[in-house]
């Protein structure tokens, strides 16, 4: 049986007017009754939803609070100011180069095009090949490099929608899915598909679980529920599929989710549970075990992203390394979203869905069987898909091999753990939690901790900033690996936190007191706000109102 929910809010109600009322005439019965239910679907409405009162009072009460003229003004003259500093920001990175808002009369030559290309890829403030970049490029080698230009170029105009026309895409898609099932350790139901990113693999799955509660289970207003430090891709899902999102507090010391409050959340409208393998802000792994305990208990499937773990999660163990099982030989397990375009060093734009059994697949897929067109099917997002991804990714996991990526996940891991000892060290800073495989926090009890990721900014380091709390943190690529680069960073950290504890107390300046700022806005849809100007501005063009 799963934890009580829904009509149970009103057990309580329908006890207390029967105490109250006692034995009636039946015109009283029949009026109490309808009294009753209509009093019961109010409480139901106003109580008995996904968010607390608390929350959706506080929301309601800054969206009238906003409505204040003099407030409103306020925070337009604000939005402005942002929406101006996006906009200069992007203007200085791209003064170099010429704006193209029209087509160009003719056609420019080849020479021109890929002077022009050279041109725009040396905008920016950082040289990601010196390994001084968290995250973001997991790889780079240039006979790689080569060799995918070279495949995607000849896959560049296949696609998989007419499986007629180009069949050896299909089996190269097949091939790379299956290859990664056996890396997660999966049976030969297992099955996927790729995706265009973690972000798709992660609201395929959700778009799974969600049609196939529905059809097998009845559940119409579903949830999931997911750890806090889960990606933001699953609100993303949310918000698509309009699932109702529980997150769960994670212990402050592991940093991994409260299985008691885990459980806690689960109700009878829950079509999957979440575990992170690892979570992207600390780099920890969820107990996956017990996660996936609780769903075989409860009959909910159980999803572990692990996007950002990707290859190197799968291989840690085999390269010498402890780490819980997390996979598809944990029983209840069924499905696994991992990036392939990460420490599968594949190019951008791969990833893959895995499933324990096709059951599930077959929910991700759309079908539409009237429409004059013919009957039309897909099983991810994208109608036609790049055939020269697939193609290049197919390309990249054969030349790596399994032991080039078990060498990988070693290096990797091996750099990491130097990381995270040289820095555990350093007097002022400490690291959230134990990474389990790439990924460094860092937080300070002594000073903002955003006062190191400036300084360190302008050293040439581009790490990735945490709130709740605020933290930074470093993601460990095979970039990393190259000599130098790891012992560079610790001296960086050592030196810089040095300085900075000569003076703890003084505040963080310039862009990055923004970080803390942002924390301390209680009404978040104000930074909702901000981050949408934010996302205008990328696509800033000088003609653009």
């Amino acid at each position: 049986m799963r934890p009580f929910s829904g009509s149970d809010c009103l057990k309580p109600v329908a006890e207390g007017i029967n105490r109250a009322f006692g034995p009636k005439e039946p015109w009283q019965v029949a009026t109490i009754t309808a009294t009753t239910v209509l009093g019961g679907v109010w409480l139901y409405t106003v109580i008995c939803q996904d968010e607390s009162l608390y929350v959706r009072g506080k929301r309601q009460f800054f969206k009238f609070a906003k409505k204040i003229p003099a407030v409103r003004r306020q925070i337009e003259t604000e939005l402005a100011k942002a929406k101006n500093d996006f906009e200069t920001e992007i203007q200085k990175n791209n003064a170099h180069l010429t704006y193209s808002e029209v087509l160009p009369e003719k056609g420019l030559s080849k020479e021109e095009i890929l002077r022009l290309v050279d041109e725009h890829l040396k905008a920016g403030h950082y040289d990601w090949r010196d390994g001084r970049v968290s995250g973001a490029v997991y790889g780079y080698k240039p006979e790689l490099v080569q060799l995918v230009t070279e495949v995607y170029g000849k896959a560049s105009y296949t696609n998989p929608l007419h499986a007629d026309l180009f069949p050896g895409v299909c089996k190269m898609e097949a091939e790379v899915v299956r290859m990664a099932c056996n890396l997660f350790h999966g049976s030969a139901a297992s099955c996927g598909t790729m995706t265009t990113g973690g972000t798709e693999s992660i609201v395929m799955a959700m778009k799974a679980y969600r049609d196939y509660a529905r059809e097998h289970k009845g559940i119409t207003r579903p949830n999931i529920v997911v750890p806090k430090t889960v990606h933001a891709a699953f609100d993303k899902g949310g918000q698509y599929f309009n699932i109702h999102v529980r997150s769960v507090d994670v212990d402050p010391e592991t940093l991994e989710v409260d299985i008691k409050k885990f459980k806690s959340a689960i109700n009878r409208n829950t079509i999957l549970l979440v575990g992170s393998a690892p979570n992207f802000p600390y780099g920890t792994i969820d107990d996956i075990e017990a996660i996936a305990a609780l769903g075989v208990k409860y009959d909910i499937p159980v999803h572990v992203d692990a996007c950002l773990g990707s290859f190197v999660v799968a291989l840690v163990r085999n390269a010498g390394y402890k780490l819980r099982p997390f996979d598809f030989e944990v029983k209840g397990v069924t499905s696994i979203s991992a990036d392939t375009h990460k420490y599968g060093f594949a190019p951008k734009g791969s990833s893959v869905i895995l499933y324990s059994d096709k059951k599930y697949k077959d929910h991700q897929f759309t079908v539409t069987t009237d429409w004059p067109g013919g009957v039309y099917g897909s099983p991810t997002v994208n109608g036609s898909r790049a055939g020269g991804i697939i193609a290049a990714c197919w390309a990249t996991m054969m030349s790596f091999g399994y032991d080039g990526y078990l060498e990988a996940t070693k290096r990797i891991v091996d750099t990491a753990r130097h990381i995270e000892r040289g820095v555990r060290d350093i007097n002022g800073i400490f690291v959230f939690g134990k990474p389990a495989t790439s990924v460094i926090a860092l937080g300070s009890k002594k000073f903002d901790i955003f006062r190191l990721s400036d300084a360190l900014c302008k050293l040439g380091w581009n790490l990735n900033a945490l709130q709740f709390p605020s933290g930074i943190h470093i993601c460990v690529t095979d970039m990393h690996t190259q000599p130098g680069v790891a012992d560079k960073f610790i001296a960086d950290v050592k030196s810089c936190t040095a300085e900075i504890m000569k003076d703890p107390g003084q505040p963080v300046q310039g862009k990055f007191a923004l970080y803390g700022m942002a924390q301390s806005i209680p009404d978040r849809s104000v930074i909702g706000e901000v981050t949408r100007l934010f996302l205008h501005s990328m696509y800033y063009t000088p003609s653009q109102k």
